[in-house]
């Protein structure tokens, strides 16, 4: 498979190169802090961001991408559904 990009160097506004289902969770982080979170099913999704501050996003729509770097996605506070890491 030819893949043209893979000699350009990856920043935060270049696509994703993977991602995985998130399942929310109070207690551990997810596998990887993320470059963005895209959202299956709308509702609020509360997190931690990279820098270690919870927030709560409320009103999420279904299909929606949230460019946050995300190191857990909790619980308590998240109705969201379907939530991909992209990294």
């Amino acid at each position: 498979m030819t893949d043209r990009y893979k000699n350009t160097s990856t920043g935060l506004s270049s696509p994703a190169l993977d991602a995985f289902a998130i399942t929310p969770n109070d207690a551990t982080d997810i596998l990887e802090v993320t470059r963005a979170l895209y959202v299956g099913g709308s509702g609020d999704i509360t997190l931690v961001t990279k820098g270690g501050t919870q927030v709560t996003f409320v009103g999420i729509s279904a299909g929606a991408f949230l460019p946050i770097r995300a190191s857990r996605v909790l619980a308590t506070g998240t109705s969201s559904t379907n939530i991909v890491g992209l990294i």
